[in-house]
């Protein structure tokens, strides 16, 4: 009976455990635009905070068919997207997705967003310990004639190219 018990607290400091993991990581300020008639994807920008280095390594929406990491770069005046596996995150540090060149892929939109919206996204970080945890957040879509608009989001609007 005593390691019954015994094995009941090891099994319970486990699951706490993998609750303390998952809370190391924080995603906060997600949004993306609301999108024009016959648009069938959207950007992301968020903000990530690891207390452990660690790796966005993927994510997902049921609003979409496929989701995709991206970079952009400014290559001779012309803004470039292109697919990236992972956006490390250090450790203690807040990432901004978008400041850092980042953003989320929403590819194959099921609807189109609308203004007041709420996408739910849930994030794959792969932990130093190589354990891939899930971070559920929501993306508020913000209407399309915002002031925040940064300039990449019009390419987002008329075509979506690999490069």
């Amino acid at each position: 009976m005593n390691s019954l018990y015994r094995m009941g607290g090891l099994l319970a400091a486990l699951l706490l455990s993998v609750n303390v993991y998952a809370g190391d990581v924080s995603a906060e300020g997600a949004w993306s635009r609301a999108t024009a008639p016959g648009q069938d994807s959207a950007m992301v920008d968020m903000s990530i905070t690891s207390k452990q280095a660690a790796t966005l390594v993927g994510f997902s929406s049921p609003a979409c068919k496929s989701a995709e990491l991206h970079s952009m770069t400014h290559e001779g005046g012309v803004m470039k997207m292109r697919e990236v596996k992972k956006v490390a995150l250090p450790a203690g540090q807040r990432i901004n997705l978008g400041e850092s060149g980042y953003h989320l892929m929403l590819i194959g939109l099921k609807a189109p967003l609308k203004a007041g919206d709420a996408v739910p996204l849930t994030l794959s970080v792969r932990l130093a310990n190589k354990r891939i945890v899930k971070i559920e957040a929501t993306a508020e879509v913000k209407p399309l004639t915002e002031a925040r608009a940064a300039p990449q989001d019009a390419g987002h609007m008329m075509h979506h190219n690999h490069h």
